[in-house]
């Protein structure tokens, strides 16, 4: 949509945390040390895995990729809202923030499918332990991982498609930390119901599915343990 008169938006103010110059620096320290482990210690899980052959079997297959998904999740963010804290300038270009938004809910979408498969492992491994070796071995373990990959990667381009064809021409601060859709629509300069919408459900199914099928596995395993 071609408006007359108005300049469009190339970046986005991500406001982050506004406070004063010392408070930041101290948040950048508060935030800086937490990523710093998280990264190491997701880190070291995944190498562990992948260095020990005695370790390459579903379960530690699965919280492997979980440590991985956990390192990259928090590198969609976390390194832009600690570079941020230091900087005068807290902007991020248009295209940086819809691969931003991308990147972060995917991540977040493939965390929240591998947490059901993780829970249907353990559900096998206790309640049908004579059949788990069967069911649920390395190559079909691979296979569901992937499938989770795949399927978080493909829930999001269509959505974000149409946000990025909405006219951006008016203020551009996202008073958040990550380029989220429910601040980035508000800077829309047409209402879109439709997409906030669309995003909302998208969001609700995946949540709610992911979570049901989570409490029906630890349910039955519960029941077993009992």
């Amino acid at each position: 949509m071609n408006m007359s008169g108005v300049s469009t938006v190339t970046e986005f103010l991500l406001l982050s945390f506004p406070c004063s110059r010392e408070v930041q620096v101290l948040l950048f320290m508060l935030f800086f040390l937490p990523y710093i482990l998280t990264l190491m210690g997701n880190g070291a899980i995944v190498c562990a895995v992948k260095l020990d052959c005695r370790l390459h079997t579903p379960m530690y297959i699965l919280l492997a990729n979980f440590s991985l998904l956990e390192i990259c999740y928090i590198n969609t963010t976390v390194p832009n809202m600690l570079k941020n804290f230091l900087s005068e300038t807290k902007t991020i270009s248009f295209t940086a923030c819809f691969f931003q938004f991308y990147f972060f809910f995917s991540m977040g979408t493939t965390e929240t499918v591998l947490l059901p498969l993780m829970a249907f492992d353990r559900y096998l491994a206790i309640c049908q332990p004579l059949h788990y070796p069967i069911i649920m071995n390395n190559h079909l373990c691979m296979n569901l991982v992937a499938l989770c990959w795949v399927t978080a990667f493909l829930c999001y381009p269509i959505p974000i498609y149409f946000i990025t064809q909405l006219p951006f021409c008016g203020p551009n601060t996202i008073d958040h930390f990550v380029c989220d859709p429910g601040p980035l629509l508000a800077l829309s300069c047409i209402p879109a119901p439709g997409i906030e919408l669309s995003c909302s459900i998208l969001s609700s199914l995946i949540i709610f599915i992911t979570f049901f099928f989570i409490l029906g596995s630890y349910t039955l395993v519960l029941r077993a343990a009992l």
